[in-house]
């Protein structure tokens, strides 16, 4: 999509600190971190949610899961992390193309979700 923002830094047309890229995805430090460790790891191919993938996605979202420990280990965070992918207003995702979150660092990222 030509007005996507990640698909934007995918093609170099907005700056990011990348940290990892391959065929399929695209990872980048988030321009504002919730943890010390926080980076987003996007598939290149325009994909708009979780909500939206079907069974021919089961390579690049298997990708992103790969590389994840990887990532958060060279990053940063090599005694744990959390992978978030929200998706859709209710969960709280606010750019429109997939994208998974792993935050950790040196402490607990704390509970998982707040009780209401």
């Amino acid at each position: 999509m030509d007005d996507c923002l990640f698909c934007k830094i995918v093609r170099g047309e907005i700056p990011s600190r990348n940290v990892f890229e391959d065929d399929e995805i695209f990872a980048f430090h988030d321009i504002n971190p919730a943890r010390p460790v926080h980076l987003l790891v996007i598939p290149k191919r325009h994909i708009t949610s979780l909500a939206n993938v079907s069974e021919s996605d089961a390579p690049v979202l298997g990708r992103i899961l790969a590389v994840a420990n990887q990532l958060a280990s060279e990053n940063g965070s090599p005694d744990g992390f959390r992978l978030i992918i929200n998706t859709g207003r209710i969960g709280g995702q606010e750019v429109p193309h997939l994208h998974a979150h792993i935050v950790g660092g040196s402490v607990p990222v704390g509970p998982m979700l707040k009780r209401i």
